[in-house]
């Protein structure tokens, strides 16, 4: 398709979101001013000169609405409202507040829009800049996609500023001083002759006055928190063991819950026997929920045993029941024209090319994956005749209070979500299935708060895993180039599948996650070409991990790199040659650097290979060497080079998050995936399901560039070049090319 051709289509796109915000919702409801939530609850004397920051007599607390789920956001957003509002974070009060529109995340949808992350014209920055129309209109306060700190950077230190200047403010008309002549230190105002005035001295004074809204953030140069390293202030606590969890929240008189649901993701429960479990130990009540069964006991080991000894006859689940018949509906969707989702990438005449050469060509499948975080899904509900409140860890607390407010029939101010830390997530709290289920069980003992617990084995069973995916790549080299590169991708529609269970409507369009991770690379390939075919809905998906990337990162890279080793050419050398985007050039050429390379071989039996993948809007490129032993393949060292933007809010916290995606990257690559027989995974613990072991992973040398022109998230973008960058150096030291996850399946690894 021409250029021409490729932005028109981008043009009517951009065109459907601009109606979506412009005409369906109007310009009054886009511009419409969201009120301060903590205005509905504030005591005599305290002040809420914002929806992030709150003043009472006791001091500051500062109210962070994206979820932590070990990714440390709290800290981060926390030391953005802390840099402006001139306190230590460490002695404010911290809160994820309760869900409303004030902290919907106006980045998020970004993901979407059919520009790749390196793009920052006009055009594609005023796509992005609409899809916070739709994200504030339906009140989409998730975490998730990177983009807590993209979302947060301005707004949490324009509320730290504003909050300062407005304390100023209350402190000049007491002392009769300008706000001008006035100054900020450690939590306090100073007056000109060097007096001291509390925040917590002026909170009933600046709950009287206007919020001063007219600021200016200070210049990197004068941040005194952001940019230096700090102890996150998760840290002590999981160090020893003192966090608290929602699995460890307790309200007296609480009773213990747990579920069995239909094996098959959304097939009936048809009869059930409950006699021999209603005798057992503890049990108080057993209670049929949506698809399933539901024990209250008076602990939950008690509730497990007997939701064991229910004999449940089911219906069958309403997708194939096989993963070989999966695998059977995504090859036919790869090979069905009218199966084409999208082709955002499409430069030059990939068939002519095609056709007037033999073409390297490859296939690939990536399998089902679960999430598998330590801690399981749980929720505690309290239900009464006209209160609804429910504790635990979420992304999407908005969406589990609607959905709650549908099953009990309740206005949005009788139910109350309050949000819990996580114990690990990488998408699976995205979901609200499990307290859907808690507030079904609540319902029935009403006046008893109701602990629901998912055994690992529900968990991991009735999880909405990373959809499978296959794909085929066909290629033309010459003269040592790569001239001409063609990847089709099947799966079914991500999107289309989370967005449904959240909102009960089909999603209309393409969806953008099937090549997300393999269109939007920059690299110049002269016939260049990504096609997303959409199987038909199977399992019920969900996003995991870099959503798209994950999976599209591997095919995307990996066969490029067979393109390269059939030319002949250095694998860095020709990515480099390829790149046409400057911060991802450095990129490659930091990891080139630090990891000292020369060539994929490093001797007999041993090599390395390069991969990178954009996700997020971050180039990463990632290093890996092994050696091939006797008894399989051993991961020596791993280099991961990241452009996060032009600033770095925590260094230690970042280098965490890449290295820890590179290793879950890794882990996934080698170990893991859900197989399907009778509608339900096999997998169903962590036997089943192995992590990285300590003795397979590599030392790591991570470092961190400051290029790019927009603030960056990077929990997510150190995982889609891992699996790649293993399988390049795994062919540089054996010749053999892994073409499937996990790589178990073919190799063993020591």
């Amino acid at each position: 398709m021409s250029r021409i051709g490729t932005i028109a289509r981008r043009t009517f796109l951009i065109g459907s979101v601009a109606v979506a915000g412009g005409v369906a919702f109007g310009t009054y409801l886009a511009k419409k001013p969201i009120p301060n939530p903590l205005l509905d609850d504030l005591s005599d004397g305290e002040a809420a000169i914002n929806p992030f920051v709150k003043i009472t007599a006791e001091g500051v607390e500062l109210i962070t609405p994206r979820a932590d789920k070990g990714q440390g956001s709290y800290s981060t957003q926390a030391d953005l409202i802390a840099e402006e509002l001139d306190i230590d974070p460490a002695s404010a009060l911290i809160s994820p507040g309760l869900p409303h529109q004030a902290y919907f995340n106006g980045v998020v949808l970004e993901e979407g829009v059919p520009f790749p992350g390196y793009d920052d014209s006009w055009m594609a920055e005023t796509a992005r800049s609409f899809m916070s129309v739709p994200a504030k209109i339906f009140e989409m306060q998730l975490t998730g996609g990177s983009s807590t700190v993209p979302d947060m950077f301005d707004k949490l230190r324009t509320a730290g500023a504003v909050a300062r200047e407005t304390l100023k403010q209350a402190a000049a008309q007491r002392s009769g001083h300008s706000r001008a002549d006035l100054t900020t230190e450690d939590g306090h105002v100073i007056l000109p002759d060097g007096t001291k005035i509390a925040y917590a001295d002026l909170a009933a004074e600046a709950a009287q006055i206007d919020p001063v809204t007219d600021v200016t953030l200070r210049p990197p140069e004068d941040w005194k928190i952001l940019g230096t390293p700090r102890i996150r202030r998760d840290i002590p606590a999981k160090s020893t063991g003192a966090e608290k969890y929602g699995i460890d929240f307790a309200l007296d008189g609480m009773l213990f819950a747990t579920v069995r649901a239909n094996p098959g993701i959304g097939g009936v429960l048809e009869s059930y026997d409950a006699s021999d479990a209603e005798t057992m130990p503890g049990v108080e009540k057993i209670v049929p929920i949506s698809h399933g069964i539901a024990v209250v006991a008076t602990n939950t080991w008690y509730a497990f045993q007997a939701a064991n000894a229910v004999n449940c006859v089911w219906g069958p689940g309403p997708y194939p029941e096989s993963s070989a018949q999966i695998w059977d509906e995504l090859d036919a969707a790869l090979e069905n024209p009218d199966r084409l989702d999208h082709r955002n990438r499409d430069d030059g005449d990939v068939e002519a090319a095609l056709n007037g050469a033999s073409p390297v060509e490859a296939a690939y499948r990536i399998p089902f994956l679960a999430h598998a975080p330590l801690e399981p899904m749980n929720a505690t509900v309290l239900v009464t005749d006209e209160l609804c409140e429910i504790w635990t860890g979420t992304q999407i607390p908005t969406f589990v209070r609607d959905h709650a407010m549908k099953i009990l029939g309740f206005e949005r101010d009788q139910v109350k979500v309050y949000g819990q830390p996580i114990g690990g997530s990488f998408g699976h709290r995205l979901e609200g299935t499990h307290v859907n289920q808690a507030v079904e069980i609540a319902q029935a003992v009403k006046g008893t708060p109701i602990k629901m617990t998912w055994s690992r084995e529900e968990d991991m069973t009735h999880d909405y895993p990373r959809p499978a995916a296959v794909a085929r790549g066909r290629g033309v080299v010459s003269e040592g180039q790569v001239e001409t590169y063609d990847l089709s991708v099947a799966q079914s529609g991500l999107t289309g599948s989370w967005m449904g269970r959240l909102t009960g409507m089909s999603i209309p369009g393409p969806d953008a996650t099937i090549t997300t991770g393999s269109w939007d690379q920059p690299f110049a390939i002269p016939n260049y070409r990504v096609s997303g075919y959409r199987a038909p809905e199977m399992v019920p998906i969900s996003s995991w991990r870099s959503v798209g990337a994950s999976g599209n990162g591997f095919l995307h890279d990996t066969f490029l790199d067979e393109l390269i080793a059939a030319a002949g050419a250095d694998p860095l050398e020709e990515r480099l040659r390829l790149c046409h985007h400057d911060p991802s050039r450095k990129v490659l050429e930091a990891v080139g650097a630090l990891s000292g390379w020369d060539g994929p071989s490093l001797g007999e039996n041993r090599g390395r290979g390069v991969a990178f993948v954009m996700s997020f809007g971050v180039p990463v490129a990632q290093v890996i060497e092994v050696t091939n032993t006797p008894a399989g393949v051993r991961l020596d060292k791993a280099f991961i080079v990241a452009d996060i933007g032009p600033h770095t809010l925590d260094l230690a916290n970042v280098e965490s998050q890449l290295f820890g995606g590179m290793i879950f990257g890794l882990a996934h690559a080698i170990n893991s995936e859900l197989v399907y027989e009778n509608h339900a995974p096999q997998q169903d613990n962590y036997h089943a399901y192995e992590g990285l072991r300590l003795y397979q992973t590599p030392e790591f040398e991570v470092q961190v560039l400051n290029n790019g022109t927009r603030i960056r998230g990077i929990g997510e973008p150190g995982l889609p070049p891992a699996a790649p960058a293993l399988g390049n150096a795994i062919f540089a030291a054996t010749g053999q090319r892994l073409r499937e996850m996990p790589f178990n399946k073919n190799i063993d690894f020591v």
